[in-house]
């Protein structure tokens, strides 16, 4: 479910703004405006709109008295796109809303438009935010409020080993949480995850960067290999080994402790200390400085300093793997 920003919880609000550019959370965002709609009226009338298509009078149009008082929906998708004639319709409009229409507009959130999004919020709109997951840890609550809204439990191995598998598309991910939850009794854990989406977990950036700081080089250039021939990003495997050599590092430079107390300290889940114990075996303060140079030139490469960034990728985990190995 989308995050509300405001404290309504009004889905037949006059007005709806949905900010943001994660589309799955937009189509959110307007599912569950029509559906509380058509559970008042299961004859409402929905239109759904581009920018394009909603002219200057096209608002007025749509909104304008009929022989039946039916309810309606009008979706404006893109608003930030719409012309300064149309915008200033809109504004009109949502100065003095016509009862059993609800307008829902959905804006990127970007200085475009924004006199609009201004607007609409100085008259009170509900405001729904929809902002893009870029980061991992986003994806993982993404994961879990899922399973929660389902009402089912996840191991957080489960939905870290989910995430690593499927990747930052929030459309797959919430698919596969579906079909878990459909197919699978009880408590889902790390194992069903993998048996699902073993093809997907292996070919994800975090399985190479396991692998290498593990300093099981063949089997982390396998994962590499596998991972390039089905289209994950060499951006995306840069990050993970970074993610990799860094929680090394952080781990190895603190202080002895319980897995909870060292989570808070380094920003860890607990689980996460745990594994990166297991890792962390054979690692030197060289080895780590090491790999974070390999890391950094690795990053480089795949950005356009190199010809090849496949060559970079490859180099860099057989650099990680034999830093692994440094001790002993």
């Amino acid at each position: 479910m989308a995050n509300r920003k405001t404290s309504t919880d009004d889905l037949l609000a006059p007005v709806t703004l949905a900010v943001g550019q994660e589309e799955l959370l937009l189509d959110r965002a307007v599912r569950e405006v029509v559906a509380a709609a058509r559970a008042a009226d299961a004859d409402t009338d929905v239109r759904d709109l581009t920018a394009d298509q909603l002219q200057p009078g096209t608002l007025a149009e749509l909104t304008s008295p009929s022989l039946f008082a039916e309810r309606k929906v009008l979706v404006v998708r893109n608003a930030q796109d719409l012309s300064a004639d149309t915008i200033k319709d809109v504004k009109a409009y949502i100065d003095a809303p016509i009862e059993e229409i609800t307008l829902v507009l959905l804006h990127a959130g970007a200085a475009k438009g924004k006199g609009l999004l201004d607007a609409a919020r100085k008259a009170g709109a509900r405001e729904v935010a929809c902002p893009k997951t870029t980061k991992p840890a986003e994806r993982l609550t993404f994961v879990r409020q899922e399973f929660r809204a389902i009402g089912r439990s996840a191991t957080p191995e489960a939905c870290q080993t989910l995430v690593d598998a499927i990747g930052s598309d929030l459309r797959e991910l919430a698919s596969a949480v579906s079909q878990l939850t459909a197919d699978v009794e009880g408590t889902i854990d790390e194992a069903v995850v993998g048996r699902y989406y073993t093809g997907r977990a292996e070919a994800s950036s975090f399985t190479v960067a396991d692998r290498a700081v593990e300093g099981r080089a063949a089997e982390a250039l396998e994962a590499l290999r596998w991972s390039l021939s089905t289209g994950v990003a060499p951006v995306l495997i840069t990050s993970a080994l970074a993610q990799g050599v860094r929680a090394i590092g952080k781990l190895s430079s603190a202080r002895g402790g319980r897995p909870a107390d060292l989570a808070r300290e380094l920003g860890m889940p607990p689980w996460k200390i745990d594994r990166v114990r297991q890792q962390m075996r054979g690692w030197t303060p060289d080895g780590v400085a090491l790999a974070l140079r390999a890391v950094a030139e690795a990053d480089a490469g795949v950005k356009g300093s190199g010809a090849d960034p496949e060559y970079a990728l490859e180099k860099a985990v057989v650099t990680i793997a034999r830093a692994a190995r440094m001790r002993g």
